[in-house]
């Protein structure tokens, strides 16, 4: 009986902890003292990215991230039902590489934004444009859909310096 009663509890703790570790998560101290240092020789901006990545698939997400101490950008998209990571290089804008996305967390989050995205009326490029109008000198480092309260929103992280934060922008 106590066991029973202690799964939708442990399921809910699994959704909570997954939720916020997921591609487009927050960055921690160490990651944004890193991609503030790295975004400096960065020549592509992240609406840059978005767009270089489109003839792969519908973006439905961005981030730039530090990985193996280099500068990335990557940007999820969807086609056929199918999803992929576009890694797309921050000094020449070229599509780097392209990585079907088939399981894990990658295959979640990617199902999430493509479903937010579905019912977006705005594309994610003007919902970083708004974020960028209402904070002036920030650079967006990150852009990631998702429902809340049943409408499609874009959390829009940017970053100045040190600063780093994240408001949301409607998408319908």
């Amino acid at each position: 009986m106590k066991r029973r009663a202690l799964l939708p509890l442990v399921g809910s703790l699994v959704l909570l902890l997954g939720s916020g570790l997921g591609w487009a998560g927050q960055y921690d101290e160490k990651e944004r003292a890193e991609l503030a240092r790295a975004l400096k020789g960065a020549k592509v901006s992240l609406e840059q990215g978005i767009v270089a990545s489109a003839p792969k698939g519908k973006p439905i997400s961005g981030k730039f991230e530090v990985e193996d101490g280099k500068l990335q950008l990557s940007v999820y998209t969807a086609k056929g039902g199918g999803f992929s990571e576009v890694v797309v290089d921050p000094k020449s804008g070229r599509v780097a590489k392209v990585e079907a996305i088939e399981g894990g967390e990658d295959l979640t989050a990617a199902k999430a934004q493509a479903d937010a995205m579905a019912k977006a009326k705005t594309p994610l490029q003007a919902a970083i444009d708004a974020a960028l109008k209402k904070n002036p000198g920030f650079r967006p480092v990150s852009v990631s859909p998702a429902l809340k309260d049943g409408h499609p929103v874009a959390d829009v992280t940017l970053i100045k310096g040190d600063e780093l934060k994240t408001v949301s922008e409607r998408l319908d």
